[in-house]
């Protein structure tokens, strides 16, 4: 960024080879002139020209963290998020109809999607068909009964996961050279989306086995992408509606991931469908914790990138 003539002058960055550097010119008063403008994961040095420039004509830049965390607030008020999104996203979480109305819709559309994703992927059989009625029902339900609090949203969405992760035991993963080099027993199979490494409690977060390492891997990428997109559109990605917000965590992102999720699945299901994997895909932590090889790692992100 640099300002030529009087005009800010941006060029974007490489991202891949061989690539024609995009440029952008903005006059002072321009009406195309975007409210805020959004450094993803850059580096380099900015001139008190270019801050001026910017503040004069009212523009907030953030500099965002490749997670989607916000780095550096320059110009404006220190706080790059639009006024009147971050008062409805306040507004709507203190008002409980509101609230309710917010979160039934986002899960009532995690489902509508979640039979599709079983549809596409699955085979026809009992857990399949009763997945798709589970979520067909909750989602009708979601729509028509009146909710009495967020819990009563939870336990219809409970219901219908555990019926939807109960299809995919009949998932089938293909794998390449494990004479040569054996992988744990329990991989051959997908038995559960919770972790054996998290008890009883349905916890995912530390997979102990590769279709829940590739889920989650994937969820982050999906939630790192909706973060930059809500910060770029003026968002708060702390201000959670449907979920609360523990230690600055982006819990409005949290929100905006529940539709996005059988999205990301499909994804998942359609590679698993096509690869046969190698015991080298994947690295067993000394806990136990199974996560993706770098190479691995590269391929999901462009998956739902």
């Amino acid at each position: 960024m640099r300002i030529e003539n009087g005009a800010l002058v941006i060029r974007d960055g490489f991202t891949h080879y061989p690539q024609e550097q995009a440029r952008y010119r903005f006059f002072p008063g321009d009406l195309e002139i975007p409210p805020r403008i959004i450094l993803l994961d850059g580096s380099g040095t900015l001139t008190f020209d270019v801050m001026s420039w910017l503040s004069e004509q009212s523009i907030t830049l953030a500099r965002i963290k490749w997670t989607g965390e916000i780095a550096v607030v320059a110009n404006g008020r220190g706080y790059c998020a639009d006024p009147a999104k971050t008062e409805w996203q306040r507004s709507t979480r203190a008002d409980e109809s509101l609230r309710l109305a917010f979160a039934a819709d986002l899960i009532g559309r995690k489902l509508t999607a979640s039979v599709q994703t079983l549809e596409n992927h699955f085979p026809r059989s009992p857990a399949q068909e009763n997945a798709i009625l589970r979520a067909e029902a909750g989602a009708d339900r979601l729509k028509r009964e009146q909710l009495a609090d967020m819990n009563s949203i939870f336990a219809i969405e409970g219901e219908c996961a555990s019926a939807y992760f109960a299809a995919w035991r009949d998932l089938a993963i293909r794998w390449t050279g494990i004479n040569r080099k054996p992988i744990p027993k329990d991989w051959n199979e997908f038995t559960s989306r919770s972790s054996l490494l998290s008890g009883v409690k349905p916890k995912n977060r530390l997979a102990s086995h590769p279709v829940n390492a590739m889920l989650n891997y994937a969820y982050t990428v999906r939630q790192t992408q909706l973060q930059i997109d809500a910060v770029a559109n003026g968002y708060d990605p702390t201000i959670g509606i449907m979920h609360n917000r523990h230690q600055g965590s982006a819990a409005y992102i949290l929100d905006m991931i529940e539709p996005e999720r059988p999205k990301v699945d499909a994804a998942i299901l359609r590679f698993i469908a096509k690869r046969s994997f190698a015991t080298s895909d994947f690295v067993i932590r000394a806990d136990g914790v199974c996560r993706l090889s770098p190479r691995l790692a590269r391929i999901i992100a462009t998956l739902v990138g």
